[in-house]
Formats: C-alpha cells, sequence, structure tokens
C-alpha cells in the first residue's frame, strides 16, 4: 500500500531532485548548471537527478526527506537543515529556526 501511496501522492519534485534543483534555480543559477550542482553535491550524475528510484536510496542515504516519512527518517525542519547543509546554501526558515533556538 505504501508504495502506490508514494506513486500517486507526491510530486516529482520531492519524489526525485526539483525540490534541490528548484532551491538553486531561486538563487539564481541556471536550470542546467542547477543540476550539475545539485548532482555534484549529491554525489550523482544529472541522470540521476531524474530517476525518482535512484534519488529515492540517494535521499534515504544521505536522510534528506522523502515523500514517506518512514522511521528514524528526517522530515520537515531536520530535512530541511540536511537539505541546507548538502548543498551549502541558506535557507531563510532554517536560519531563523537555528537562531531562535540559540544554534
Amino acid at each position: 500500500m505504501a508504495a502506490m501511496h508514494e506513486a500517486s501522492a507526491g510530486l516529482q519534485g520531492v519524489r526525485a531532485a526539483g525540490d534541490l534543483v528548484a532551491r538553486m534555480v531561486f538563487k539564481g543559477m541556471k536550470i542546467g548548471a542547477a543540476k550539475e550542482y545539485v548532482a555534484e553535491k549529491l554525489g550523482c550524475s544529472v541522470e540521476d537527478l531524474h530517476d525518482e528510484f535512484a534519488m529515492k536510496e540517494i535521499r534515504e542515504n544521505l536522510d534528506l526527506g522523502h515523500i514517506i516519512i518512514t522511521p528514524h527518517a528526517s522530515y520537515g525542519m531536520a530535512a530541511k537543515i540536511k537539505i541546507a547543509k548538502q548543498l551549502d546554501i541558506k535557507i531563510p526558515s532554517v536560519e531563523k529556526f537555528l537562531e531562535k533556538i540559540g544554534y
């Protein structure tokens, strides 16, 4: 049942790497450069960014969050913090959260 839900409920952005690439585009990168940057930071090929099965494994290994919340996996703010560190970027909500907790 979880596999069916995962296949039907999520957007390609979170199931693959669309959300990660979009973050870099919003920071001013061209789409091609953003894909190359994200692939380099994740240690995969640009083609893997489009493959939801490859990205599921990569996201789980790096604990970057996924569409289905699993035990001991990061989600929400914890996943955002790990994404910010992995991509070496500042995410405003992460910065505000860390400031509030005194980190």
